[in-house]
């Protein structure tokens, strides 16, 4: 870890599962001296404040901006332009800005759009860690540790901001890595953003047969849970994250659709040797991930 000194204030706009986490484990790890926040719901800024997330609560981005050395975007990434335009009364050239959005060609698109270009103390960042949980009841300091957090700077960068930043998220026990917008948004179109969209379609599928709630739903095993498990995230987030991304997303799509019109056909056709090649195939390259990572 870079030898930084504890920021004086961090200000939190949207106090969310990620921006109460991100708050507690800074403030576990004596990384920050005081924490404003603000969010649109003033039911999450009473919450954060009765525990103790933040420091103070703000009715306006503005008024928690204020002051801050660092400005963290937490909220939903097409949301991203109206929040730096609620912040840009109060920012200053010194601060630090930085977000924690799953897509980021269009929240750097946002940036352009608010300020005419990319302020260089703004610096992109997106940690991989979440639950199906949402709100600032269920924020937790643990929930970075040991996971990635992707920095995706940009040609303006300033440096000495992308070290503050990673500085910050590796106080709150992350990994911390770089690459390029373009790159990270095909990446996560791949291993998140299409998985989400295929359980929400899946289990609308089967809530719209007959016997859904009486038969199907209650005999679910533990195989439906997992696979359908991010199904219970905030439909809005994914929505907002779906569109924000949505060529790559298609692209991915189309493929997905022809190979399971492939596997379609081996069911019909009966070539069973052929489905249990696709199934050890798809098994080996999870355990050789799973291999890496552990």
């Amino acid at each position: 870890m870079s030898t930084q000194a504890p920021i004086r204030r961090l200000a939190v706009i949207g106090l969310g599962l990620i921006g109460g986490s991100l708050a507690r484990a800074l403030r576990g790890a004596g990384a920050v001296g005081s924490i404003a926040g603000y969010d649109s719901d003033p039911e999450q800024v009473r919450q954060a404040l009765s525990h103790g997330v933040i420091d103070s609560g703000a009715a306006e981005a503005a008024q928690a901006v204020h002051d801050a050395d660092v400005v963290l975007l937490a909220v939903p990434v097409l949301a991203t332009a109206a929040a730096l335009r609620a912040c840009a009364p109060a920012l200053k050239p010194e601060m630090i800005l930085t977000d924690v959005g799953s897509t980021k060609r269009s929240v750097l698109a946002a940036a352009r759009e608010v300020f005419g270009e990319v302020p260089a103390r703004f610096v992109p960042a997106h940690p991989i860690a979440g639950t199906e949980k949402s709100g600032v009841v269920n924020s937790r300091a643990e929930l970075f540790r040991g996971h990635r957090v992707i920095l995706t700077p940009h040609a303006r960068q300033d440096q000495a901001a992308q070290e503050q930043v990673a500085w910050l998220w590796q106080a709150a026990g992350a990994r911390v890595v770089s690459m390029d917008p373009e790159r990270h948004d095909q990446i996560f179109a791949a291993t998140s953003h299409l998985p989400h969209l295929l359980a929400y379609s899946f289990v609308d599928m089967l809530s719209r047969l007959e016997g859904a709630e009486a038969d199907i739903f209650p005999n679910a095993g533990g195989g439906f849970r997992d696979f359908t498990r991010i199904a219970s995230s905030s439909p809005r987030t994914w929505h907002d994250i779906l569109r924000a991304n949505a060529e790559p997303v298609a692209a991915l799509l189309r493929r997905q659709i022809a190979e399971l019109q492939e596997l379609h056909g081996l069911i019909e056709q009966g070539r069973w040797e052929q489905l249990h090649a696709v199934f050890e195939r798809a098994r080996a390259a999870r355990e050789r991930h799973l291999a890496r990572i552990e």
